[in-house]
Order: C-alpha cells, then structure tokens, then sequence
C-alpha cells in the first residue's frame, strides 16, 4: 500500500488521534495562519545542531576508522549510517574512512560483524544501512545481498526447530544463538527492508507473528498468556523465553508497555503490510496519542531516550504524519518539538551524552549518532 494512502486510512480510521493534515491543510491553515505553512523546525538551526555533531564525531574518530573501540562495529556503523543520513558525502574523510574500517568486517558468511562478536544479527543489520546509505554508485551491492541472505539463516523459524506456534517464531536476536527481542527484529526487518525486501517476503511475515507476540493486546494474532494482562495496545521487549520488558512486571505479572518498542513494534507491523484498519494498528495508534511526548522514553523516563527519539521519528516518518494529537486533544508539530528538545540537550561539544547510561547512552558517539538520525527526519516541510 502507498504510504499518503496508508495515511488517508489512519485519518479515517484514527481521526481522534491524529490531526489529518493530508486532507485538512487549508483548514488548518485557516485555524493557524502564516506559521502553519510549514512544519518542523528553523532550517538555520537544525543545520547548525547536525554541522556541530558532525564536527564532534570527526573529532572523536580513532585513526582505524572507528568509534568507540575498534572491536564496536555496531556503533560505528550506527554513526556512519547517521552521517551519511546528515549530508555528510561517503568520500568525506570522515566517512571514507570509517567505511574502510567496516569493509574490514565482512565476512565469508555474508555478514558484516567483529569475528567475536555474539551480536552477528545487530551488526550486519546496522552495517546494511551504513553501506545502503553509501551505495548511489552500486558499489556495495554484493555485500548487501550477501548481507542479506545471512541475516535470513539468523531468523528463528523451522531452521532452529520452531513452529508457528512457538512465541519466539520469526523474531531476531543479537545473533542465531540469542532470545528473538523486538529491538532486535526491527532493526532486522528494516535491513531486509533496505536490501528490497516487500511487505509480502517470507522473512518479513515471519517476523510480523513474533512482533504481534511483543504487543500488549488480546487478538487472534495474539494468545500468549500475557496478552491480555495489561492490553493496552503498546509493546514491550519480547515475549520469548517467558516474556521481559525492560519497564518491569505489573502485580498480575503482565509485561508493562513502553515507547521506544511501541514505535518499534508499530513501524516493523506497517513494513509487514498492516493498514490503519487492522486492530493491532488502531491499538498502537492509540497508545501513542496516550503517551506523546519528548521529554522522556514513555515508561522508561530518562533510559534509552536517545534510542526512542531516533525510533520515534524513523517511525512517525515512515507514517507520513506531520502533525499528532495527544490524549487532551493538543496538536503537536512532532518535528519541530523532537528537533528543539534535541537542540537543548546538546553539548557544547557538538555532542549529546545521557545521564542514565543504560544500553551505552553514556557513550557520546552513540548518543550523538542516535540524536543525528532523529534529526535527519525533523527537515522543515510544506504542510500536506
């Protein structure tokens, strides 16, 4: 389904939740003058945040290429792919570099991962988006569908003895010897996704059953024993090997919701080919409008924030909405609100560093990494 008419059905199904801009902008317009012309943030400023960022990370760069360590290929290829995504050209020093030290990675198996690595899932996927974002000249074409073709030999399907009925079916973990998690299988899919997988792929679908497992929600798709327990439409870390969510366990012992895998697990079901009329699409719709925020990770408070404004804005992009209403009916210029809380978080360094270091939010070049990504969707645009 094309994404504006993806967006038409959630204006239609959805229209307590979010303001229709496709089909409403004169009347919006109307209601708020000159201002509503265009959404997102002053052009100026967004420029300056990611030129200050792309600076820091030049500076921080090891000789090797590298950030962080020479062993962290995630992290590297999670701040390549954020520069490139910033209009930092792939024949940039910077990036050049850095894209030599990740060839350094590939594998004869097709993945792309630090030979000691117990995260071949996460890394090669990460490394999928990095080599896509520096691919215009077709270079990188073969590593990407060797990439892909060992990302599938990593899903947890028949392979490893599951059936359909298994709650940990279709989902990806770090590696092929990991519990499938949410966080995992969305950055999975979205590499299938990038190497020209469509919503109707075997691997695609086969995710979408473990992703409906991860969602706070009694439905067909749905009858683990924690699906009705707290159902209220949002999503938490995996349902596999007895269910965990990284915001904690209700007194009924059901797994609590929270932001970062409600986008997640809403993003991965609309590249699985769900519209605005499905249950599970309608459920996580309203979960959002129920938590919006930015100052927080909805459940989490401050841990992994940084990780949550990239997903929240990936996935609200992917949606193709401009504008959202939260639960008391205030219209939010999602752009414009993530791209200044950003700008007021960021460091003199150019930098962006959490407090709450959990899942390496400490480390300043993922934090900014994350922060880059989140703002390459704030770009100012014309109201639909």
């Amino acid at each position: 389904m094309k994404l504006n008419t993806y967006v038409s059905a959630v204006l239609v199904a959805c229209a307590v939740l979010l303001v229709p801009f496709v089909t409403m902008a004169t009347a919006v317009a109307a209601e708020e003058g000159p201002a509503a012309k265009m959404v997102g943030p002053q052009l100026d400023a967004l420029k300056k945040s990611r030129a200050q960022a792309a600076e820091f990370l030049r500076a921080s760069q090891a000789n090797d290429g590298s950030w962080t360590s020479p062993m962290a290929t995630g992290i590297t290829a999670m701040v390549t792919t954020s520069l490139l995504r910033s209009d930092v050209p792939a024949d940039d020093p910077m990036v050049a570099k850095a894209l030599k030290n990740l060839e350094g990675f590939i594998q004869k198996d097709g993945g792309i991962y630090f030979d000691q690595s117990n995260h071949r899932n996460y890394e090669t996927s990460i490394c999928v988006l990095a080599f896509d974002a520096a691919n215009a000249d077709g270079r990188y074409d073969k590593t990407l569908a060797g990439a892909a073709k060992f990302l599938r030999g990593l899903q947890w399907d028949e392979d490893e003895g599951l059936t359909k009925s298994d709650d940990g079916f279709g989902g990806a973990g770090y590696g092929s010897h990991e519990r499938p998690d949410l966080s995992n299988t969305q950055f999975f899919m979205e590499a299938l996704k990038t190497t020209g997988a469509g919503e109707d792929d075997p691997n695609i679908q086969k995710a979408l059953l473990f992703v409906s497992r991860c969602q706070n929600l009694e439905s067909q798709y749905n009858t683990t024993k924690f699906a009705s327990k707290v159902n209220d439409g949002g999503f938490y870390y995996t349902i596999a090997a007895g269910g965990s969510s990284q915001a904690g366990v209700d007194p009924n012992g059901g797994l609590r919701s929270y932001g970062s895998m409600t986008y997640a697990g809403l993003k991965s079901m609309v590249y699985a080919g769900l519209d605005a009329e499905d249950k599970r699409v309608k459920a996580a719709l309203q979960w959002i409008t129920d938590h919006y925020t930015v100052s927080e990770n909805p459940g989490m408070k401050q841990m992994g924030v940084y990780y949550y404004y990239h997903t929240f804005a990936k996935t609200l992009d992917v949606l193709d909405l401009q504008m959202l209403e939260d639960k008391d009916g205030g219209k939010h210029d999602w752009r414009k609100e993530l791209a200044e809380i950003l700008m007021q978080r960021q460091l003199e360094n150019g930098s962006w560093l959490n407090s709450t270091p959990r899942w390496y939010e400490g480390d300043p070049n993922l934090a900014t990494a994350y922060s880059l990504l989140a703002l390459s969707y704030c770009q100012p645009q014309p109201v639909k």
